[in-house]
């Protein structure tokens, strides 16, 4: 019945809007006996309606002047009136179906708008929502794979460019995701390719189902040609990339190539999940891991890879043979592994990237802030700074409390001075409203701001401002302590990239928690949170289990018995220890 409805829905309503305003959708009668004849300008964007046609110019001043519809009835007038076309209905309909993720519905609607009795021209945005339906469903999403959607999809598609509709991103990747439903891996990334050479880049959703496609099919080499095209468009894979490549080169036994993906996931994942931690534990109990390696090596070489590579790693290839001793461990405080007693060590971060990282943050924040309030900021804590440690004050206030409350951030204050170096007081970064208004006015809290105002050690952020600018800038251009629970996930964090800020975070974020006594600080581990590879030739990898303050972190252990080694190893088989 519903899908009756659907079917229906557009021929009362495009009825209703003929008599309304007969010459205003006159062009559209004319063109509903042979819908979709000519490529029309709403087919570029995913978006487009008929608002988003741009202003009409008159010819002699070439100024702008209102489409039409605007002059009739003003702006609102002409988006009510988009709204209420035959295409602004189906896409608002299109739209539940996405919602819903109801396909028979979307191509009951879709068949309608084909039919010559209630044709409504189909844009690109139509498009990708009936595309998206289909791919959603062939893969199986939301239920089991339906094996009709993906012949449904390519059937839209094909009508699509026959009647000149140009795909964008949305587009080409939906239809990769059919090919991949269809078990069709090089077709998905002949879509990739088709992408680039149009000039439109590809992102990560674009290649997965290109690589994850075959991987499930156990094409190491062609999994490895995608990875390599994503690595010419400067497309970053992720965790869920990476283990899948991990998983089709450990069931091929390409020691070689597992070995330089633990590196990439190394570098850009640091801690894995636990899909990622049984890919990784399942190859070092392979015999392929145990056959994998050297039972000589040039210690020096080994030692040069870890000074160049600035600690936890080589790079020298495995190192040793055979079975390896794999299980999940802790570390103590110190770093110590309690399972094989290897002490992690903590990776050094080269000064000049901190500094390049603190340019970038100015340069962000300067384009999401007031530009003078940002470099106001940066001026004073010129004259005032450095400092040892930055509060967030505004999540320190809160923490576990509806109410802000200065006396917990005098305590975090107070702790946190008694630990540093210099104990000078921190820089508490709060935001105006809260040093001007609410608990702020009480005399007690007014003494604490005062006094921490002659002291030089608090900041009030402008109003308007996101004060994790603030803190954040100071935290890194000071090279300080940064006391906050904020686990820097948003959307601001994101900007900031996955290479360097994790890396920073680790050695500078100092986490609470609260007890009858006051505050306990969590300072930095003295031991990097990321993959390592000893000199020994055993590896230790972080997974997301645990948080080292309430749960010690699982840390996955792979060790082996290793010969002696040698230290005048032939240059012949130096080359053998690579891989």
């Amino acid at each position: 019945m519903r899908l009756a409805a659907a079917a229906g829905a557009l021929r009362p309503t495009a009825a209703l809007l003929f008599r309304s305003h007969p010459q205003r959708l006159l062009p559209s009668l004319r063109r509903s006996s042979l819908p979709l004849a000519r490529r029309r300008r709403h087919s570029y964007s995913s978006t487009s309606t008929a608002l988003d046609d741009p202003p009409t110019t008159t010819p002699a001043t070439n100024t702008p002047t209102s489409p039409p519809a605007a002059r009739g009835g003003g702006v609102k007038a002409a988006r009510r009136r988009a709204r209420e076309s035959p295409e602004g209905i189906l896409k608002r309909q299109l739209d539940m179906c996405s919602r819903d993720a109801d396909l028979p519905t979307a191509l009951a609607l879709y068949d309608a708008a084909l039919d010559p009795a209630t044709a409504v021209p189909l844009s690109i945005y139509h498009y990708n929502c009936l595309l998206y339906l289909c791919s959603n469903a062939a893969a199986g999403d939301s239920a089991d794979p339906d094996p009709d959607a993906a012949k449904r999809g390519f059937e839209i598609f094909a009508r699509m460019e026959a009647q000149g509709v140009e795909p964008n991103e949305a587009t080409l990747t939906s239809v990769a995701r059919l090919a991949a439903a269809r078990r069709d891996p090089a077709m998905a990334f002949s879509l990739v390719r088709r992408m680039a050479d149009i000039g439109t880049p590809p992102r990560l959703r674009t290649y997965g189902p290109a690589l994850f496609a075959y991987c499930d099919a156990g094409d190491a080499d062609g999994a490895g040609q995608v990875e390599a095209h994503m690595d010419a468009a400067g497309v970053v894979p992720e965790e869920a990339e990476l283990a899948a490549l991990l998983r089709v080169n450990a069931g091929k036994a390409r020691a070689g190539e597992v070995y330089r993906l633990l590196h990439r996931m190394r570098t850009l994942v640091r801690q894995v999940g636990e899909t990622t931690a049984e890919v990784l534990e399942a190859w070092f109990r392979s015999d392929a891991a145990a056959e994998a390696g050297v039972e000589e090596w040039d210690a020096t070489k080994v030692n040069e890879g870890v000074l160049k590579g600035g600690g936890g790693w080589h790079g020298q290839g495995w190192l040793g043979k055979g079975q390896w001793n794999v299980g999940r461990s802790e570390m103590d405080t110190k770093g110590k592994c309690h399972r094989c007693g290897e002490k992690l060590v903590c990776i050094d971060i080269d000064p000049s990237e901190t500094e390049t990282f603190a340019n970038s943050l100015t340069e962000l924040a300067c384009k999401r802030e007031v530009r003078e309030d940002f470099l106001r900021f940066q001026e004073w804590l010129h004259r005032h700074g450095p400092f040892d440690a930055v509060i967030d004050a505004a999540n320190v206030g809160l923490y576990n409390s509806k109410a802000f409350s200065f006396s917990q951030v005098n305590s975090v204050v107070n702790g946190i001075q008694r630990i540093t170096k210099s104990k000078k007081l921190p820089l508490i970064v709060l935001h105006r409203s809260r040093v001007n208004g609410g608990p702020a006015k009480l005399p007690h809290n007014q003494k604490l701001l005062e006094g921490w105002r002659n002291a030089g050690a608090l900041y009030a952020t402008p109003p308007g401002s996101n004060d994790d600018w603030y803190w954040l800038y100071a935290a890194v251009s000071c090279r300080s302590l940064l006391v906050t629970n904020d686990e820097m996930r948003d959307h601001l964090f994101q900007l900031l990239g996955t290479s360097f800020f994790p890396r920073w975070k680790e050695k500078h974020q100092v986490r609470l928690t609260y007890s009858g006594r006051g505050p306990a600080f969590h300072l930095p581990p003295p031991y990097s949170i990321v993959t390592q590879e000893s000199e020994a030739g055993s590896w230790h990898v972080p997974t997301t289990t645990g948080d080292d303050i309430e749960n010690p972190r699982q840390w996955i252990c792979a060790t082996r018995k290793s010969s002696e080694k040698s230290s005048a190893l032939p240059q012949a088989r130096l080359s053998e220890m690579v891989w």
